[in-house]
């Protein structure tokens, strides 16, 4: 008789298991719910930021900006016009030396027109310097009021970009320069270069602002072009001002895939970190097939090696053709590999 007793015993154990996995399935189904919305309602915020960032770009950009930009502008040219000479500086040629005969020459001026308006004399123009100098991608012109003008030209891909100015003023030949008016982008560091460099090694400054400002608009170039390019198969595209945070997500794919790139120095053109995620889209039908396992798991996000070390290694537009090339095959086998484990 005491046989007998355990079949009832053992049916509700079975039904206790059976009711323990249903709550698990939906606690599973509850969750992935749960994902699906917070993942929306974090594309509805990246959302507004990006339509937030792209109304602080345009108040950034003030007509008195624009106007400084304009000035400035119509003075080099003016100065170019000008000019009786332009000599080529070779790499060797270029220091700080030659900066210092420059400076000389523009305080010379000054001082030659403050002397002639005491006496109210004309300045003999024979004695205003027209001499440029160009060294690789910038001209340095000497300019009215004991200032010195940078004019730097940028490039990408072979092809002439923007162009940026930067003017130096010191009160006199032994005092130190500063930077007086710039058309530089608001967001790079010039006035740190400026403490750092400026009185210390003037032409390592004028440099590094040269290779800060072809970075810059390499990096954005390079942004703009997988736009052009590739504009339909990314959902969604930020980046910092200056660029060095890029970020877009890719969703025409068996996974969606984030990618993330970071440099972690400006005067950098490819990225010093990559990462890039492809997270398992969960389906209604993959969904109800699972959800009567009790080893049904959230899929898991996972990470493309090969996508990375090409961002690594190549220009952006062609590392993300190199990425969606190999995309489809990859995400195949890190999802069999997975449903196999």
């Amino acid at each position: 008789m005491g046989s007998r007793a355990s079949p009832p015993h053992s049916f509700a154990s079975m039904h206790s298991e059976q009711l323990r996995r249903r709550q698990h399935s939906l606690s599973e189904l509850t969750y992935a719910m749960d994902e699906d919305a917070k993942l929306e309602t974090t594309r509805a915020r990246m959302s507004n930021i990006l339509k937030r960032h792209e109304d602080l770009k345009e108040r950034l950009s003030r007509d008195s900006d624009k106007l400084i930009f304009e000035r400035l502008q119509k003075e080099f040219e003016a100065a170019r016009a000008a000019q009786t000479e332009e000599i080529v500086v070779d790499d060797d040629q270029w220091n700080d030396g030659l900066l210092a005969t420059v400076r000389e020459k523009v305080h010379m001026e000054a001082d030659r027109k403050a002397m002639a308006s005491q006496v109210n004399v004309p300045a003999d123009p024979q004695f205003h310097s027209k001499t440029t100098y160009r060294v690789k991608n910038k001209v340095i012109y000497c300019l009215d009021g004991a200032r010195i003008g940078i004019q730097y030209e940028t490039f990408f891909a072979g092809e002439p970009c923007e162009i940026f100015h930067c003017v130096l003023e010191s009160k006199s030949f032994l005092e130190k320069m500063t930077v007086v008016e710039h058309t530089l982008p608001f967001f790079l560091p010039l006035r740190e270069l400026e403490s750092d460099l400026l009185s210390s090694n003037a032409t390592k400054f004028i440099d590094h602002l040269q290779e800060i400002l072809q970075a810059y608009i390499d990096r954005r170039e390079q942004v703009r072009l997988i736009k052009e390019l590739y504009g339909n198969q990314i959902g969604e595209l930020f980046h910092s001002l200056p660029y060095n945070v890029i970020e877009f997500v890719l969703e025409d794919f068996e996974c969606k895939v984030t990618v993330s790139i970071r440099y972690t120095d400006l005067l950098l053109t490819l990225p010093s970190k990559a990462r890039v995620l492809a997270w398992p889209l969960r389906s209604a039908r993959r969904i109800s097939k699972r959800a009567s396992s009790a080893s049904a798991s959230q899929p898991a996000p996972f990470r493309l090696p090969y996508a990375e070390d090409a961002l690594k290694t190549l220009c952006l537009p062609e590392a993300y053709a190199d990425i969606v090339l190999d995309l489809p095959h990859a995400l195949k086998r890190t999802l069999f590999s997975q449903e196999s484990d």
